[in-house]
């Protein structure tokens, strides 16, 4: 790409030089597509995937866990699409903490999601991977992993808008399997299996269920909603993105949120209760239920299909939150913070990813996803601070402009989506927060070194 640019036009005013710009991310994405790589990002069938644990946790009212999820993680969209607005760059909550506390902060926030989207993409090709191996169990489960790897990489080196036509492909399939498993366990219950009604209580009540196992079910549920957080990460390649990511992450924390609900509470009617015979796999005991083998297999297609578009989607966002970092150079910039010059994508961050997902070759699915659960709360929280402190911060003209609801979107909604986050932070398991701590810990040392001391900001873009 070139660019004419002015050079001392103080001296030689009619000067011109033409120079090589760097490489920018090409804005190709609409809010159509925005949103599918969000739902992509979010995996709605894996709801069905995750059913018996969210289950057993909340005993047996898994649409209650969603519903809280749900009510939770709109505060923080809503947030999140305010510093959207504020500041339209990629780089999600590293960037939105940087510009509005501290770059020191935003730093340290970068990092602990780097724990997140640097694992997700391994959790979610593991699972996949494990799907497939239940189903071809001739076939080695690193093999399975590996091709997950080589397709997405290749798909994502290409660029998004070859993803954006993959994503709708794979989310009409998606669909169509949670709409016939969601048909056929309604005409299991009217033929008086589970519940044996279609409008029931007891879903949303449980056996026994109690608001501590509900926040228990919510706060495994709440890893489900990412994706409304990894769409801010595409802001650069977005058409118009003032307007459209803050739109494409309320109705993607929406939508994502009541498909959720709505499965919880159509699988919980075929099986109400919380006790399985195996919690991981409660999905597949429901669907030869209520559709018999042939069902069985074509559910296992839906769930590896829908980890396909996820894995797609976690990459591209793990790749460019590593691409803001080491362009802004708190990652070595000539190796982070380079595109590719055929496709204009962060080919060396796609290929980090891809290599750090060859771990899952050694990992089982349980260990696998402790690494994936402290670096979100982290910068949930975050965000919703910086709504806080940009609105206080901010005189009354930008205000009036910039922030529309005044204090009670601005201040008091922020607020009590920090809180909700922090609620369900506490209640993690401890090893993900001991991995989590000590994750940041790791952090705190390399922004030690970046500082001096911490006698001076981190580099930023533009300044580094």
């Amino acid at each position: 790409m070139t660019a004419q640019t002015l050079e001392g036009n103080a001296t030689r005013p009619t000067q011109m030089s033409e120079t090589v710009a760097e490489p920018e991310l090409k804005r190709t994405m609409g809010l159509r597509s925005v949103v599918l790589f969000g739902l992509a990002y979010m995996t709605p069938i894996i709801a069905l995937g995750t059913f018996g644990v969210i289950a057993a946790a909340s005993h047996g009212a898994a649409p209650t866990a969603y519903l809280v999820a749900t009510i939770a993680m709109m505060f923080t969209a809503g947030s999140y699409g305010r510093m959207a607005v504020l500041h339209p760059q990629a780089g999600s909550a590293y960037t939105y903490v940087g510009k509005s506390i501290s770059r020191k902060l935003g730093f340290l926030v970068g990092w602990a999601m780097l724990l997140d989207y640097m694992f997700l993409p391994m959790v979610v090709w593991l699972i996949g991977a494990s799907y497939l191996n239940a189903q071809f169990p001739a076939v080695p489960i690193w093999v399975w992993v590996l091709g997950f790897i080589v397709l997405t990489t290749a798909i994502n080196i290409i660029g998004l808008n070859v993803t954006d036509k993959i994503n709708y492909a794979l989310m009409f399939f998606q669909a169509l399997v949670i709409v016939v498993f969601m048909v056929l366990s309604i005409r299991s219950v009217l033929g008086g299996t589970g519940e044996g009604t279609l409008f029931s209580i007891t879903p949303f009540v449980g056996e026994g269920s109690s608001l501590s196992a509900v926040v228990a079910g919510a706060a495994i549920a709440a890893y489900s909603f990412l994706g409304f957080d990894a769409v801010t990460t595409l802001s650069e390649e977005t058409r118009d993105p003032e307007h459209t990511i803050p739109r494409a992450i309320m109705l993607v924390a929406l939508i994502g949120g009541l498909i959720f609900i709505a499965i919880a509470y159509t699988t919980q009617l075929v099986h109400p209760g919380f006790v399985f015979a195996d919690e991981s796999s409660a999905a597949y005991e429901i669907a030869a239920q209520v559709g018999g083998s042939l069902f069985t297999a074509v559910f296992i297609a839906g769930l590896c299909f829908g980890q396909f578009t996820s894995g797609i989607a976690t990459q591209a966002s793990a790749s460019r939150l590593l691409y803001v970092m080491g362009r802004d150079g708190v990652l070595p910039k000539r190796i982070f913070g380079k595109l590719g010059k055929r496709f204009d994508t962060p080919v060396f961050s796609i290929l980090l990813v891809a290599v750090v997902g060859l771990i899952a070759t050694f990992l089982d699915v349980a260990t696998s996803t402790s690494f994936v659960n402290f670096g979100a709360f982290i910068a949930f929280t975050m965000v919703n601070v910086c709504v806080v402190c940009s609105y206080v911060r901010a005189g009354e003209d930008e205000r009036r402009e910039r922030f529309r609801g005044g204090a009670l979107l601005n201040i008091v909604a922020p607020l009590i989506g920090a809180a909700c986050c922090i609620y369900l932070l506490v209640h993690l398991d401890m090893h993900a927060v001991v991995l989590g701590i000590s994750w940041l810990t790791i952090g705190i040392i390399i922004l030690a070194v970046l500082t001096k001391g911490f006698r001076r900001n981190p580099p930023e873009y533009g300044n580094a």
